[in-house]
């Protein structure tokens, strides 16, 4: 069995179809055909079911096609290995981030890191599946929101943050020094979409208080959530983290109690993948600038924290 024969099965897998396959190679579709049949002769068994057009892969063959996935993967991480001890910086980081604060969090940091590895090309992606393209080898790490629950997957916390209220200073709410959550229920309110995560949490928040919020107006830029705000459409509810990354000193922040709105932020990468010097650097950045903005919060305590 050859390295070459597993890249042509695995192509053959997800294409399903032996032409659009062996185009793909760059190989013909005889060459293709002959190489597939050699590795079936080889295991005894069949990899694909033909019937008429169609092409299927048997249970023999999806077997062999998930081992193959991790003997291929373990080979381009002992290669990034090498190359990196021989001091080889180049190459492709995959970062993930959930759309949002987290993804402004990471974009703002791109610069120093590209200071220090310009050699290295970035691909940020921003989007709610970056665990489960962690999990599926896609992503160098990911930065999400916690907890993070799957015994393949490894968590570095970063820090802890509650949310608080956001508003103008003509609000009727602005001279509150705190609010209770039940109060935010009946003022006009603009959030995210339901799909972001710290909108799930204060769905969350309010499912479990028997409440219900519906937000006047939900988009999903930051930018245009602080002008809305700003122009008097309604308020809003934000991690710590988000206020600080923008100008909010035209506005009035206050703390939510009862319950106190807490998520937890960590670093999710796959245990089995070599974090390389690209990778690992990029992380230090990270974790130097939290600790940085971090350095002088007391310990945070949550009521109710994000799922």
């Amino acid at each position: 069995m050859e390295l070459r024969q597993l890249e042509y099965f695995m192509t053959t897998c997800e294409e399903l179809h032996f032409t659009r396959a062996a185009n793909k190679l760059g190989i013909t579709q005889p060459t293709l055909s002959h190489q597939i049949k050699a590795l079936e002769n080889e295991l005894g068994v069949q990899l694909f079911d033909r019937i008429g057009k169609k092409t299927m892969i048997t249970e023999a063959g999806m077997i062999l096609y998930q081992q193959s996935h991790k003997a291929i993967g373990s080979l381009a991480s002992a290669r990034e290995q090498i190359q990196e001890l021989q001091k080889v910086e180049r190459g492709t980081l995959s970062i993930g981030a959930l759309p949002g604060e987290l993804n402004e969090l990471v974009s703002s940091l791109l610069t120093d890191y590209h200071r220090n590895y310009p050699n290295i090309r970035i691909k940020l992606i921003a989007n709610e599946d970056v665990v489960e393209r962690v999990l599926q080898n896609e992503l160098d790490f990911a930065i999400s929101i916690l907890p993070v629950e799957h015994d393949k997957l490894a968590i570095k916390p970063l820090y802890r943050e509650v949310f608080f209220f956001v508003t103008t200073a003509n609000h009727p709410l602005a001279s509150y020094p705190q609010i209770n959550f039940e109060e935010l229920v009946t003022t006009p309110i603009v959030m995210f979409p339901e799909t972001h995560r710290c909108r799930q949490l204060i769905d969350s928040t309010c499912q479990n208080a028997g409440l219900e919020l519906k937000p006047f107006i939900e988009t999903t830029t930051i930018d245009s959530l602080f002008n809305l705000v700003r122009s008097g459409m309604g308020s809003t509810i934000l991690s710590k983290t988000l206020i600080e990354m923008y100008q909010y000193e035209d506005l009035i922040i206050i703390p939510i109690l009862n319950p106190t709105l807490c998520r937890e932020v960590g670093i999710v990468y796959h245990k089995d993948k070599y974090l390389g010097r690209a990778a690992s650097g990029f992380i230090d950045i990270v974790v130097s600038y939290i600790k940085s903005i971090k350095k002088e919060e007391p310990t945070v305590y949550c009521d109710q924290e994000a799922k």
